[in-house]
């Protein structure tokens, strides 16, 4: 239906992004969004780039959702 359901941030406090270079902090940021996901129930969503191309920062963070568990 369009709604948001979760979201997670780089900015977020449960995010250490310290140690991290802009790629891994978007694959913890995946991770971080599909944990929560799960535990609201959603197992499969459909993945928005927004217009930017599947590599980088947005490939990472659809990697991480992928490893977290979140069927795309």
């Amino acid at each position: 239906s369009g709604k948001t359901i979760s979201a997670a941030s780089s900015r977020d406090k449960d995010i250490d992004t310290a140690k991290a270079n802009k790629t891994e902090a978007a694959k913890l940021v995946g991770k971080a969004v599909a944990e929560k996901a799960l535990k609201a129930g959603i197992e499969t969503i459909a993945f928005d780039r927004g217009g930017y191309l599947y590599h980088g920062r947005i490939k990472s963070l659809a990697e991480g959702a992928r490893e977290a568990g979140l069927k795309f």
